[in-house]
């Protein structure tokens, strides 16, 4: 009896130690940035000898390196207002109604998401430059909302497949309209979905290197383009710098999701 309770435990036990391994093993390198962006030498080095705030005011006092950042977060902002406004409603009709060719649809939507980025960086330049939309921040915003899509889009299908559909008709017999039931019912219900979605969205704007080399120009280009480049030319610390600041707005944007799924769900269990 003990042997068999023994390996019922044993199995629980070595499964969460592999899986631990595995994460740490897949979050090893990324942790290793943030203690190289603190040295003071002039080249990557870990671990460092000095601890220093040099490199992140190197990389605020450089402007190409302000200007490649704020047309970063000016394209990942718009683009995943933009996202959103396709994918919400998008969704709606996919769980609601019946779309004609749907799973034409639904393949054309996901198809960033599946296709390797070069080959849609390749289909994006060739079409963007016969438009002269190459290096505009409408082209950007264009380019990073089709990548950001799938995301925002399977995260609210999973939100939208939950909805009971009787609460939607319990305000339509209250005599709430379409919008109002959407604005006062749908929305709130939504809202942690959708701000998880755009979270993922932002930061697959953000960070998309592949089309962004694509796409900019030698006077418009975005961060990840200016990182490649330093890579290329200088290998900086700055480099280890920006990646450590990209790894903190990752984790808030994610934290800040998190909460107000957690906030709303709780309130929902109140109800």
């Amino acid at each position: 009896m003990s042997a068999v309770l023994s390996r019922k435990t044993f199995r629980p036990r070595l499964a969460t130690l592999m899986t631990m391994l595995v994460v740490v093993f897949l979050l090893l390198p990324t942790i290793i940035v943030i203690p190289v962006s603190f040295g003071s030498e002039k080249y990557l080095q870990f671990p460092p000898k000095d601890w220093s705030l040099v490199w992140y005011r190197a990389f605020f006092a450089d402007r190409e390196w302000m200007e490649a950042t704020r047309l970063s977060v000016i394209v990942a902002g718009l683009a995943t207002l933009l996202a959103t406004l396709l994918a919400l409603p998008l969704t709606l009709v996919f769980a609601r109604g019946k779309l004609p060719a749907s799973g034409a649809i639904k393949a054309l939507v996901l198809a960033p998401m599946i296709l390797p980025h070069i080959v849609t960086a390749v289909g994006l330049y060739i079409t963007f430059a016969r438009w002269g939309l190459t290096g505009t921040v409408f082209g950007f915003v264009v380019a990073m909302a089709v990548l950001a899509l799938p995301f925002l889009f399977l995260t609210l299908s999973a939100a939208v497949s939950k909805l009971d559909p009787a609460l939607d008709m319990a305000a339509a017999s209250l005599g709430a309209s379409r919008f109002a039931t959407f604005r006062l019912v749908t929305f709130p219900l939504l809202l942690p979905a959708i701000l998880a979605g755009m979270a993922f969205a932002f930061i697959t704007a953000l960070d998309e290197a592949v089309v962004s080399n694509f796409l900019s120009s030698s006077i418009s280009k975005t961060l990840m383009k200016k990182m490649f480049e330093d890579i290329d030319f200088d290998v900086s610390p700055i480099i280890a710098a920006v990646s450590t600041l990209i790894i903190l707005a990752t984790f808030v944007l994610v934290g800040v999701a998190q909460l107000v799924r957690t906030i709303q769900t709780r309130r929902m269990g109140k109800v």
